[in-house]
């Protein structure tokens, strides 16, 4: 009776009870459950925090679930222990949608891809039509969505949507996760993959890294996934009766819809993507640079035997002693700049004159650049310094030619006798 007695005291102590009970507590099983809880019926006794709250703070730079825990215990005193603490958030933490279980931190990265479908722009003219996917960018941690429509999933194309969202994000997220697209990885690797040249200078020019998702891990991207499910069906869904005939009306039409996208209260966390953004996020950017980046393109071009390198049918020299050599290509629409071994060795006006050089003399050898030096004006104007006999001379030579440059060396032999007599004697 003793044991009995002590059990029951200790329930009793556990429950927090005193006599006279509370008028809540009748006799359809409610004191039973109190005193003697089960998995469905367990004392709730200790103040439960805010898990939506927790697992926001745990999306911000450096934050802990030891840091968490202490500060909830610093204003509940009486609050669960650590352990106790981590396996009930771990509980919470399950019934949360896939894309939000790993806890992805402020800044940290940013998902990317393309959307499987697309909505329909028809040509008023032709009656043809053309599918304009979306284009979107989600980040970790607080799920904030850039969605733009494109007709083409090409490199500029990539180029100029990721651009654009880092505009619209006011910042770069410290690395990128893009699916293994052509468009932005050449060679997919579970170690090393090769990125495309110029997604690589897009992300040395806003500081950011490149992590390819790993082939056939979906789940690597889970958050990107999510998020083009969302996007299709909140805008592409939405907009699935209405006809549009050119790329900015559809454009017009989903900004809308995706500032409505970022303002929905994600149910489970209690705030708005928006709201996450601002909250957590947009302050663990990094900044954007003062320029946006200007979309290049690189090639791996051979310098010929005339000192030239081939790009889209123009010619461009570069220094004569690089003859032979592969160098780096690097073109936008209003430069050419060539690279070897890292170092600039050459830059150009980019020309689009198909099968016509652009030469720079300074890149020719001392005997070509002063073959081309010599024309038939300067020649005539050196011989009437010597004197009008002269002059006439040269003047009759090259006419005498079908071709002026026929007359060259003639000419430059009567220069040379200036060498052995008097011009006073060369001119008689």
């Amino acid at each position: 009776r003793h044991q009995h007695y002590v059990g029951e005291s200790r329930h009793i102590a556990v429950a927090k009870l005193a006599w006279p009970l509370p008028p809540t507590l009748d006799d359809d099983g409610a004191l039973t459950r109190l005193l003697f809880p089960t998995e469905e019926h367990p004392i709730r006794s200790r103040p439960e925090p805010d898990w939506g709250a927790i697992h926001r703070e745990l999306r911000r730079p450096h934050v802990t679930k030891l840091l968490v825990w202490q500060e909830y215990r610093e204003r509940e005193p009486d609050g669960f222990q650590y352990s106790q603490f981590c396996a009930r958030y771990a509980t919470w933490a399950r019934s949360l949608p896939i894309t939000l279980r790993q806890t992805h931190r402020a800044g940290a990265k940013g998902f990317v891809d393309f959307s499987g479908d697309g909505h329909a722009i028809v040509d008023p003219a032709t009656g043809e039509s053309t599918t304009a996917v979306l284009f979107v960018l989600v980040l970790g941690a607080s799920n904030f969505t850039y969605v733009e429509p494109v007709l083409r999933q090409d490199l500029a194309t990539w180029i100029a949507c990721h651009v654009n969202a880092f505009a619209y994000f006011g910042g770069v997220p410290a690395a990128l996760v893009p699916d293994n697209t052509k468009t932005g990885v050449t060679r997919p690797n579970y170690y090393d993959p090769d990125l495309n040249p110029t997604y690589a200078e897009l992300a040395e020019h806003y500081g950011t890294a490149i992590l390819p998702a790993r082939p056939y891990k979906p789940r690597d991207k889970a958050k990107v996934e999510q998020g083009v499910l969302l996007a299709e069906r909140w805008i592409l869904a939405v907009l699935r009766d209405r006809v549009f005939t050119s790329l900015a009306d559809l454009s017009d039409a989903i900004v809308p819809l995706r500032e409505r996208l970022n303002d929905r209260l994600l149910r489970r966390l209690g705030q708005s993507r928006r709201a996450l953004f601002e909250a957590v996020e947009r302050a663990a950017l990094r900044p954007l640079p003062t320029d946006a980046y200007v979309f290049a393109v690189w090639a791996r071009p051979k310098v010929s035997i005339d000192y030239h390198v081939a790009f889209q049918d123009h010619y461009y020299s570069v220094p004569y002693r690089l003859r032979g050599e592969v160098l780096d290509l690097r073109a936008t629409m209003t430069t050419v700049e060539l690279f070897h071994d890292g170092r600039r060795v050459a830059s150009h006006i980019r020309s689009h004159a198909r099968h016509q050089p652009t030469t720079e003399p300074a890149h020719m050898p001392a005997a070509h650049r002063a073959h081309l030096e010599w024309t038939p004006s300067r020649l005539i104007t050196w011989g009437a310094t010597v004197g009008p006999a002269t002059a006439a001379l040269c003047a009759a030579i090259m006419e005498q030619r079908p071709h002026p440059e026929q007359g060259y060396r003639a000419c430059l032999g009567i220069m040379r006798l200036t060498k052995q007599y008097p011009v006073a004697r060369l001119e008689r």
